[in-house]
């Protein structure tokens, strides 16, 4: 049980170290999407391609603020938004 715990608190603290570095280099990451990129390569994915596929994926995301933009016939509501690949919606570079 102790060694369990000791594993989960390495993982915060990896997580957390991983997120701030993200934060810094400006990736645009949450902490979700962050984590499963990295349990993607503690299972053997190529951190090289999943950088390629992140990259690939936010140029092609649709800009988060224009997802709610009003109905052309003036009635009042707001277009449906498109749903992004991740939470936070990338940053572009």
């Amino acid at each position: 049980m102790e060694t369990e715990a000791a594993a989960a608190r390495q993982a915060k603290e990896s997580l957390e170290l991983a997120f701030q570095m993200s934060q810094i280099l400006d990736t645009g990451l949450d902490r979700h999407t962050l984590s499963l990129l990295m349990a993607l390569c503690d299972r053997g994915a190529n951190p090289e391609a999943l950088a390629a596929l992140v990259r690939e994926l936010s140029s092609a995301a649709p800009p988060t603020a224009a997802a709610s933009s009003p109905v052309s016939n003036g009635a009042a509501g707001l277009a449906p938004a498109t749903a992004s690949m991740f939470p936070s919606g990338l940053r572009r570079p």
